[in-house]
């Protein structure tokens, strides 16, 4: 196993831990208020923000041995190509089931507390890595001026 995959696994585990703990509250406290509709929404939710935010790591995973301008050029790519399944799903989510059948507010606060767990899941898994980037190397004084990175104007 590659350290990247190992890095994405790892976030991946870590965000899915606690997006699935606030998951699991989210529904029981939508059933608990607003019944089945409650229930139905809080279960969407928890299928859009997962979908939405594994597709962010499996982009990672797949540019991982791109250049540069190719992996922002997916990374845009997919970000709009969420933004419109986003948005194409929650038109259809509007215009083609009711009120009565998924409760709107269930599915927008529990969709809200899951990003929030999900991002905080992720960053946690991120600080337990310890990852280090490589520091510039430092010139040394006594190198001749030519050869001195220039220093920034103030």
């Amino acid at each position: 196993m590659s350290d990247k995959s190992s890095t994405e696994q790892s976030l991946i585990r870590g965000a899915l831990i606690a997006s699935s703990i606030v998951g699991i509250i989210g529904i029981v406290f939508a059933t608990a208020f607003r019944g089945k509709s409650g229930l139905l929404g809080a279960l969407l939710a928890q299928f859009v923000v997962v979908i939405y935010f594994a597709v962010h790591l499996g982009v990672s995973a797949i540019s991982r041995k791109l250049d540069p301008l190719t992996t922002f050029a997916l990374a845009i790519f997919s970000y709009f190509a969420k933004i419109a399944a986003l948005g194409l799903f929650l038109w259809a989510l509007t215009n083609f089931t009711s009120r009565q059948s998924i409760d709107r507010g269930s599915f927008g606060v529990v969709a809200i507390a899951l990003t929030i767990a999900w991002l905080g899941g992720e960053i946690h898994s991120l600080l337990k890595l310890r990852i280090h980037l490589p520091l510039p190397v430092a010139v040394p004084e006594d190198r001749p001026i030519k050869d001195r990175p220039k220093k920034e104007m103030k």
